[in-house]
């Protein structure tokens, strides 16, 4: 999330990079924070606490006696280490496969044991019903690319991977990423921090995947890719060489604007119940508390502001690349 500023960043841009830098150290050091309170042990006699009164609670208590600064810092980590993670997942899943749909389109083409074992594995890896039957198409697997003729090329089909792609994507689009995020979540009935990781990246992909087989498509063209095909070098190669590193440019201003949704789609989750267990500390659910007496606005306050402005500057930084490359 920490972004390192250069002289070209403007003084918005600067703040905002300093911003982010000071929200991970919060996040980094909040164990070793010297906080008065623990995030989950209630102060029983000091219940909605106000700002500022006496006692130990700098910035008040929420309706259950919860110290504010404490959930404040350690909602700081729920949002680094688990956003940013998912942000980064998102943009390496759908950049290999934006990268490799725009790169070998519905062409790809390897020996039926290969496709076999793939098959099988992601059978197994997916618990699908008749186990067995996996089990069986990677054995088969195993055995045909073990086993060569020697006549003739091995059988060798040829996979719509484009089509498999973009056809998932629009899928994924089609869906309001809060409604799909909501139902697997309620429907595994409850996720832990790695398992709701997992469900924000997996949901996520398909923007990078978009842009990165948009940009792809343009390398494909370049004239250096077609003479590295011209000089002999494995299809393999080109790609993952020379092709992707230009495929993924518009990554770099994609990336802090998937973060910021995902910090916002994660506190939504939190505010509403269904995100993380309730003994992790959230930015949402220290708002959701605000139901519980109206009259402490500190509550509601203090992690919307934070959060608003971690969000915004985000988006500021997200103009620093296209702002790069336009000079």
């Amino acid at each position: 999330m920490a972004v390192l500023t250069s002289p070209s960043l403007s003084w918005t841009q600067k703040v905002a990079a300093a911003w982010l830098g000071l929200l991970v150290l919060v996040a980094v050091a909040a164990p070793w924070l010297p906080l008065p309170y623990p995030p989950n042990v209630p102060d029983l006699a000091h219940v909605a606490q106000a700002p500022l009164s006496p006692g130990q609670h700098w910035l008040g208590t929420d309706a259950q006696g919860l110290d504010v600064l404490s959930l404040l810092v350690y909602g700081s980590r729920t949002a680094v280490f688990i956003t940013f993670p998912a942000a980064v997942l998102a943009a390496m899943v759908g950049g290999v496969l934006g990268g490799a749909a725009g790169f070998w389109g519905n062409r790809v083409r390897a020996a039926a044991g290969y496709w076999l074992l793939a098959l099988g594995a992601a059978w197994w890896f997916l618990r699908l019903p008749m186990f067995g039957l996996g089990l069986l198409m990677a054995a088969a697997g195993v055995a045909r690319l073990l086993w060569r003729p020697r006549r003739g090329a091995a059988y060798s089909t040829s996979v719509p991977l484009d089509a498999a792609v973009m056809g998932v994507a629009t899928a994924l689009d089609t869906i309001p990423h809060l409604v799909l995020v909501l139902a697997i979540a309620a429907g595994t009935g409850g996720v832990s921090a790695l398992g709701l990781l997992a469900i924000l990246a997996f949901t996520a992909w398909s923007t990078p995947a978009r842009l990165v087989r948009a940009q792809m498509r343009r390398t494909r063209a370049l004239p250096f890719t077609e003479a590295a095909q011209a000089a002999g070098i494995p299809a393999w190669q080109i790609w993952l060489k020379h092709a992707m590193p230009h495929a993924i440019s518009p990554l770099r201003a994609a990336l802090p604007l998937s973060l910021a949704r995902l910090l916002g789609l994660e506190s939504t989750l939190s505010f509403l119940g269904v995100g993380l267990p309730p003994e992790v500390a959230s930015w949402g659910r220290l708002m959701a508390s605000f139901r519980y007496d109206t009259s402490a606005w500190w509550v509601f306050v203090f992690p919307i502001t934070i959060l608003t402005f971690s969000m915004l500057s985000l988006h500021f930084l997200s103009s620093a690349p296209r702002r790069q490359a336009a000079r």
